[in-house]
C-alpha cells in the first residue's frame, strides 16, 4: 500500500486544510470552507469528494440531526464511488473500508436521536462490514467505536458519547475516536473514526 496520493487532488487538499483548522479551533472557519467546496462541487459532482466533504462537514455539528443530514449524503455518496475513482485519488484505498465507519456515524447519530430501530440497522451494517476494516490503529478505533455504540443502543442511551465527533470535541473537529480522518480522505487517524 502507497503512502501518498496516486495524483494531486486541489479539492481533497482544500479539504484536509479546512479540517486542520477545524482541528486548531476554529470549526465555524472549518464549516464555511467545507460549505463552500459542497457548493462548487454540487450535489451529483465528484463522489469521492461528496463523501468526504459530507462526511467531515457532520463532524462539526454538535446537533445531531444536522449531523445526520451531511452524514446520510456521506453514505450516498459512497454507493456512487468506484475503485477506479479512489485509485486515481489514492492507490491504498479500498471502498469496502468506507463502510464500517460510515454506518457506525450514522447508527450513533440515530441513537441520539431516540431512533434505536434506525440505529440498531446501522449498527448491525457496521458489524457486517467491519471484517473490511484493516487490521491497524484506525481498524480497532472503529471497531472499538462500534462496540461502544452497540452498548449505547442496547440501553437505550441517548446521551453523547464522550469519544464521539463534533464541533465541541477536542480541537473544534478532530474527534478522539478518529472519524474526522479516514477512508474518504484516505489519511490514517493521527492516534484518534470516520
Amino acid at each position: 500500500m502507497t503512502t501518498t496520493p496516486a495524483a494531486p487532488d486541489p479539492v481533497m487538499e482544500a479539504i484536509g486544510r479546512a479540517v486542520a483548522q477545524g482541528r486548531a479551533g476554529d470549526p465555524a472557519a472549518a464549516r464555511r470552507t467545507l460549505l463552500d467546496l459542497w457548493s462548487a462541487t454540487g450535489v451529483t459532482g465528484d463522489a469521492l469528494h461528496r463523501c468526504t466533504l459530507a462526511h467531515h462537514l457532520a463532524d462539526l455539528y454538535d446537533d445531531p440531526a444536522q449531523a445526520l443530514a451531511w452524514d446520510i449524503r456521506a453514505l450516498d455518496a459512497a454507493g456512487a464511488l468506484t475503485g477506479q475513482r479512489l485509485r486515481a485519488h489514492h492507490e491504498g484505498l479500498g471502498l469496502a473500508g468506507f463502510h464500517p465507519s460510515l454506518h457506525l456515524n450514522l447508527a450513533d447519530l440515530y441513537r441520539r436521536l431516540g431512533s434505536f430501530d434506525a440505529a440498531t440497522a446501522h449498527i448491525t451494517a457496521a458489524r457486517r462490514h467491519a471484517s473490511d476494516l484493516p487490521e491497524d490503529g484506525y481498524g480497532t478505533l472503529v471497531r472499538t467505536a462500534i462496540g461502544e455504540v452497540a452498548e449505547a443502543i442496547a440501553r437505550r442511551d441517548t446521551a453523547k458519547r464522550a469519544s464521539a465527533p463534533g464541533a465541541g470535541a477536542q480541537g473544534g473537529g478532530g474527534p478522539p475516536d478518529g472519524r474526522a480522518v479516514g477512508p474518504c480522505t484516505g489519511i490514517r487517524p493521527r492516534g484518534v473514526v470516520l
